[in-house]
C-alpha cells in the first residue's frame, strides 16, 4: 500500500541527498522513480536536484499553479512509475499537496516530499503545513546548531552575515544566506 511521506528539518540536514539515495535506490532495482522540484529553485539549473556532497540528477519542475496529479500520470501514461520523490516540497501548495494524497490513495503510487519545515521566521510554510497535517509518515532528519545542540530552526542572513528578524517568507538561497540553529539560538536571534 502507498503511503505519503513527509522528511522535513532545517537546512543542511542532508534531504536532498537522501532524495537522491531513494531514488537510487529503486533505480538499482529496475523500477522507475519520478523526481520532481519546484521551479522557484534553480541555484543548481533548473530540473536538476544537487546536493551539497557533489551528487544530482534531472527533474521535472512544477510551479506554484500545476497539477501535480495530472503531471504525475501524464508520466505514467508513458512507463510504470514505482515512486515520485519531489524536493523543495515546502513550497508545494494546500490544493498540491491534496493532489499527491490523490497520487497515492488513488493511483497507488508512494510519494516521498523532502523540505524545510519552518521558515526564517519559525513560520511554516504552506507545503509543509500541510503534509505534517496529511501525510502517512512523518521522519525528521537532523542537522546540528553550531553549539552542538539539534538545529531546528533557520535563521536567515543579510549581506553582512547578521540575521534578519524582517522580509518575504522565500528567498532562495545556500549557506551565504541562511544558518541551521538551535531553538536557544533562534531566540536569542529573533525572539528576545
Amino acid at each position: 500500500m502507498a503511503q505519503l511521506y513527509f522528511y522535513y528539518s532545517a537546512m543542511n540536514a542532508g534531504k536532498s541527498t537522501s532524495l537522491l539515495q531513494s531514488s537510487y535506490n529503486y533505480r538499482e532495482r529496475g523500477m522507475n522513480t519520478l523526481v520532481m522540484t519546484a521551479s522557484i529553485d534553480d541555484r543548481y539549473g533548473v530540473g536538476k536536484v544537487a546536493s551539497r556532497i557533489g551528487i544530482e540528477t534531472e527533474a521535472q519542475v512544477f510551479s506554484a499553479n500545476d497539477d501535480l496529479a495530472q503531471m504525475v500520470a501524464a508520466e505514467l501514461a508513458k512507463a510504470p512509475l514505482h515512486c515520485i520523490l519531489i524536493d523543495e516540497s515546502q513550497f508545494l501548495s494546500k490544493a498540491q499537496v491534496k493532489q499527491l494524497t490523490y497520487v497515492v490513495d488513488i493511483l497507488d503510487i508512494p510519494v516521498l516530499c523532502y523540505g524545510l519545515k519552518t521558515d526564517f521566521q519559525g513560520e511554516l510554510f504552506s507545503g509543509s503545513q500541510y503534509l505534517l497535517a496529511w501525510a502517512d509518515k512523518l521522519v525528521e532528519l537532523k542537522t546540528i546548531c553550531h553549539c552542538g545542540r539539534k538545529a531546528n530552526m533557520v535563521v536567515r542572513l543579510d549581506g553582512e552575515g547578521k540575521p534578519m528578524k524582517e522580509g518575504e517568507q522565500v528567498a532562495i538561497g545556500g549557506n551565504e544566506s541562511y544558518e541551521s540553529v538551535c531553538r536557544k539560538h533562534f531566540r536569542a536571534h529573533l525572539w528576545d
